[in-house]
């Protein structure tokens, strides 16, 4: 087995590392890869990005959303966090022996003196509370598996960065179940740094003592950075593989009136919009709705589909600028 140490914190990276060491890395034997993610919510291939975040907090505190390959739930990933990874073949999600990893973690925690429990196929749990969640993903033979461990994360920004408001959208994708999490350190009986962690781990997961870590090729480099803008960087995969969702939205502006705003998003698109309210305008405001559709909803793409509108003579005493943070915020 391999053992590899991401050289970045960067999510889309680190993403797109191992997208490189599963689909076109040649070695056959299995990797285990361990990994930090700075800031990040990484959410599961099948989500609906929007519901699964508070968009607001997310970006007043900078946190970058990434979309995995993997299915599974929205999770908020720190310096405090510990990522792990294992490739293997295997034809079948039955195939991978979960024990592979499971048992690693659960010995290492053991010898630093912390219970452990398993909980359903995926799940690690103190004290009834969960510390580890992982995801797989298969493909052509071969087997992804990779999951979290939170060591020292801060989960204020974790529960507030997962939190939706309930009456800001009106959801039809997939949202995960928050359930109560905890830190591993907090059950240590003597204070360790999560560095004598991951090596602690390394160690058991590989029998003995871990090997040196592989180092990554400036060919390895390269083709990784290539993934990454091809897929990670972009807003099509971020935000534009979300299933289909309505947003309704109310303000009253001074000097305008009340404004209801209802979109029909799909694949992170304004598929369809409808502005209500009791404000004056000289013009239709059915050509602003007409105007947005097919428009992302990210506030770049709302500004640029709003630049030719004159958008004071739609609704009487509103901004571009107002009208835009009504849309996407």
């Amino acid at each position: 087995m391999v053992y590899g140490i991401s050289p970045s914190t960067d999510p889309r990276f680190n993403l797109a590392m191992e997208q490189y060491l599963f689909e076109e890395e040649p070695r056959k034997g299995p990797w285990f890869l361990l990994w930090q993610n700075d800031n990040a919510i990484i959410v599961g291939r099948n989500q609906n990005t929007e519901t699964e975040l508070d968009g607001d907090y997310t970006r007043a505190r900078g946190i970058r959303v990434v979309r995995r390959t993997t299915g599974g739930g929205a999770v908020y990933h720190d310096l405090g966090n510990l990522n792990f990874t294992l490739i293997a073949e295997g034809r079948s999600s039955a195939e991978l022996d979960l024990h592979l990893f499971c048992q690693p973690v659960a010995a290492a925690l053991k010898r630093l003196g912390v219970p452990v429990e398993l909980g359903g196929r995926n799940d690690m749990l103190i004290d009834g509370k969960k510390f580890s969640g992982s995801s797989q993903r298969i493909w052509k033979g071969r087997v992804l598996h990779h999951g979290t461990l939170l060591f020292d994360s801060d989960l204020t920004v974790l529960s507030r960065a997962l939190r939706v408001p309930p009456d800001k959208l009106l959801q039809k994708g997939v949202a995960s179940v928050r359930g109560r999490v905890t830190n591993i350190k907090d059950y240590l009986p003597q204070a360790a740094a999560l560095e004598d962690f991951w090596g602690l781990l390394a160690d058991e997961m590989f029998g003995g003592k871990a090997p040196p870590p592989y180092r990554f090729t400036q060919k390895d480099l390269d083709r990784i950075q290539e993934i990454k803008a091809s897929r990670y960087d972009t807003w099509e995969w971020n935000y534009g593989q979300s299933p289909e969702y309505g947003v309704k939205k109310e303000a009253r502006v001074e000097g305008c009136g009340k404004l209801e705003l209802q979109l029909r998003v799909t694949k992170g698109r304004i598929a369809g919009c409808r502005i209500y309210g009791d404000f004056f305008g000289s013009r239709d405001s059915a050509e602003v709705e007409q105007a947005l559709l097919g428009c992302p909803l990210e506030e770049t793409a709302v500004e640029k589909a709003l630049e030719p509108l004159p958008v004071g003579e739609y609704f009487h005493n509103l901004t571009r600028e107002k009208l835009t943070e009504l849309l996407v915020r």
